[in-house]
């Protein structure tokens, strides 16, 4: 059977802490790594369309939204795991570049929504294409039935931690 990184990095903490370091390093090494080869990938075709990846990330959520196409600023925070600050500092630039509005909320005067603008729609379509275009290419190299596999696996584990929707 062939090793991996991991394998080689597993192997040395047997070596040197028997019984201490176990499978959970062997899931962590092995998820971190699978999420940098894809982050990697994406993050290249996003710098081509002037992206980072937290900008597609909302605007990615924004579209995922369907129409009108819009969420407030605490619910972009919280479907994407970032501060109020970081989602502050994006949506700054996505107003900048036109890509995304701020729109009065009449229900609650003490909150706003973000909206994709027509630009912002297009711009979103595009990204998610070319994004996942980029994990396409990557995971082409993978049997279908082993992605299959490991998104099944993935899955449970999550739920089996409590990640549920």
């Amino acid at each position: 059977m062939s090793r991996d990184t991991t394998d080689v990095i597993a192997a040395a903490w047997a070596r040197e802490l028997p019984g201490v370091v176990g499978t959970e390093l062997e899931l962590a090494k092995r998820a971190g790594r699978l999420s940098a080869l894809l982050t990697e990938r994406v993050e290249a075709a996003l710098g081509r369309l002037g992206l980072t990846k937290g900008e597609y990330e909302i605007l990615a959520v924004l579209r995922a939204a369907g129409a009108p196409f819009r969420l407030r600023p605490a619910d972009l925070s919280q479907r994407l795991l970032l501060s109020s600050g970081g989602t502050s500092n994006l949506l700054r630039r996505l107003t900048a570049a036109e890509l995304v509005e701020r729109e009065e909320n009449p229900a609650d005067a003490r909150s706003s929504w973000v909206r994709l603008t027509p630009r912002g729609i297009e711009t979103a379509e595009e990204a998610v294409r070319a994004a996942t275009a980029a994990q396409a290419r990557l995971l082409g190299q993978v049997p279908e039935q082993t992605t299959r596999a490991a998104i099944d696996a993935l899955r449970a584990l999550l739920l089996a931690l409590g990640d549920a929707a």
